[in-house]
């Protein structure tokens, strides 16, 4: 079943965007556990590859990642 893509950008409450806040499709409202592929746009930019298991429909998230100091 071919799978449509969809471009959605996120901003993460939070400094661990992938914590607790997984998606949901916006389809079939099926939970999703794992990305597909994930992948390094720039410096500070990850995107994720979601496909839904139930309903096919696949989509990108973006998340901006930030610095973490060591003390």
């Amino acid at each position: 079943m071919p799978a449509i893509a969809e471009v959605l950008s996120t901003k993460a409450p939070r400094s661990a965007p992938r914590g607790c806040d997984l998606p949901i499709c916006p389809v079939c409202a099926d939970s999703m556990v794992a990305a597909e592929a994930s992948a390094f746009v720039k410096e500070s930019i990850v995107s994720y590859l979601w496909t839904c298991d139930t309903c096919g429909y696949g989509f990108v998230t973006k998340h901006s990642l930030k610095r973490f100091a060591c003390n």
